[in-house]
């Protein structure tokens, strides 16, 4: 086989030459296991040696189609030209100063950006760092600081990071949370709108979920305690949940009335992911804060709070930062992935994405009573797996399939409180032949389970 860069070099195609996982993944899965410690797991233990587009190549020559964009991260495609591009001139000239001993252009400049980017036209600021986990954190941090307050409020099924305080913040248990406690105090839960099961149908979801919500902050913490209230607009880990229509406005009405300070978390759901910049501008929110990471800066590690600038200047000067907090060839990398997706309209491209897959995940749902729920926005598509003639979770049809198709080289994942949920996330980029032949494999592994 030639030597082939990856990037958008890489041939666009899905190769099956071993089994999947071939022979020097498995050598490469012993290695790992001898050094690495348990508790990093992987969804698919085949190890890449290139990637680009909408492929994946592993070390035994096969060539998968990725359905997961290493978790709503590469919604550029790997190595993208503009990505690799600019970061490689930044780490031709510095690799790291650390912004708060002598700072640099880059940072502005993705700060510039996000000014720009994200929903409402009021004066904001941004400062960066290096995960969505230390971003949500910040979130926290900058809210008290300019509230006076400490409660936070998050919602069921959400999930925010690993760290203490954001796993407090996650409702997942396992493998997020189990016996890694205690955690931070002063964070409250209270219902999400889920509309698929939710208990009265989901006619009434948005506003019964919404007056729940807003009764159990207002009689068990008091609103005037609350410093934030942090919410996923479309949820990710919890299994691609789109609130009830009506449910974000309501919450963030309710925030701007009792001087909550109202945090979008669209770690995975934004840069172009569901079809529009930000998942909060689907129904006109404005959020005071948007916590940002993942699909930021094509695969290497950055991360945002972006918000009202009389917000974000609450917190005394060094009360934020990190050493590698905004580096420099990340920052690099970040304005390269935000020229692919103006130049190459990744918002069109994801609808057109939606529009391919539900399209055939409709179709597929007619003929699999397993399949209770298509759903989802843009290239964040799920279907949500059920047993036969109810809406009773069904986790075993869910791993099976997602191993039916690791098999035939494609990458899918799963998620949701319930492991019950198929998540698509692929590459903005992906061209529709790769797409629809995922789509076929999948629907052969529902005609074999």
């Amino acid at each position: 086989m030639s030597e082939l860069s990856g990037g958008p070099a890489l041939p666009q195609e899905r190769r099956v030459v071993t089994a999947i996982p071939g022979p020097k993944s498995q050598e490469l899965w012993a290695r790992k296991q001898a050094t690495v410690a348990s508790g990093v797991g992987a969804v698919l233990p085949v190890f890449v040696k290139r990637a680009g587009g909408g492929v994946l190549e592993d070390v035994d020559g096969n060539s998968l189609i990725d359905f997961g964009s290493g978790i709503a991260v590469t919604s550029v495609g790997n190595s993208a030209e503009a990505v690799v591009r600019r970061a490689t001139a930044q780490l031709a000239d510095f690799t790291h100063t650390c912004v708060m001993v002598t700072p640099y252009e880059p940072y502005i400049e993705v700060c510039e950006q996000l000014a720009e980017l994200t929903p409402g036209d009021h004066a904001k600021k941004s400062a960066l760092f290096n995960s969505g986990a230390e971003a949500v954190e910040n979130a926290v941090k900058i809210a008290r600081a300019y509230t006076k307050r400490q409660a936070v409020v998050v919602f069921d099924h959400g999930y925010h990071g690993r760290t203490n305080l954001t796993m407090a913040l996650t409702a997942k248990n396992m493998p997020y949370k189990h016996g890694f406690g205690p955690f931070a105090p002063e964070v409250y839960r209270v219902p999400l709108a889920y509309p698929f099961r939710w208990l009265t149908g989901p006619e009434n979801c948005a506003q019964e979920a919404a007056e729940q919500a807003i009764s159990q902050i207002t009689k068990q913490i008091g609103a005037e305690n609350v410093a934030a209230i942090i919410i996923e607009p479309v949820l990710g880990e919890g299994g691609f949940i789109e609130p009830a229509k009506g449910f974000l406005p309501a919450i963030a009405n309710f925030a701007k009335e009792n001087g909550i300070v109202f945090v979008a978390d669209e770690i995975q759901s934004g840069f172009c992911r569901t079809g529009q910049w930000f998942a909060c501008e689907d129904e006109g929110i404005v959020p005071d804060l948007i916590t940002t990471a993942k699909g930021i800066a094509g695969g290497l590690p950055l991360a945002a709070v972006t918000g009202r600038a009389e917000i974000m200047d609450a917190a005394h000067a060094g009360g934020l930062g990190g050493t590698y907090g905004g580096n420099p060839v990340a920052c690099a990398a970040a304005l390269g992935s935000i020229e692919t997706m103006r130049e190459q309209d990744l918002n069109g491209k994801a609808k057109r994405i939606e529009e391919v897959m539900k399209a055939r995940l409709v179709a597929m749902q007619e003929k699999y009573d397993i399949i209770g729920e298509v759903r989802g926005r843009g290239a964040m598509i799920a279907i949500e797996l059920v047993k036969s003639g109810s809406k009773e979770p069904n986790p075993e049809a869910t791993g099976a399939l997602a191993k039916a198709c690791h098999q035939e080289g494609l990458l899918v994942l799963t998620t949701g409180t319930y492991g019950n949920v198929l998540r698509f996330l692929p590459p903005l980029v992906i061209g529709e032949d790769l797409l629809n032949e995922g789509l076929d494999i999948l629907e052969a592994a529902f005609a074999k389970i």
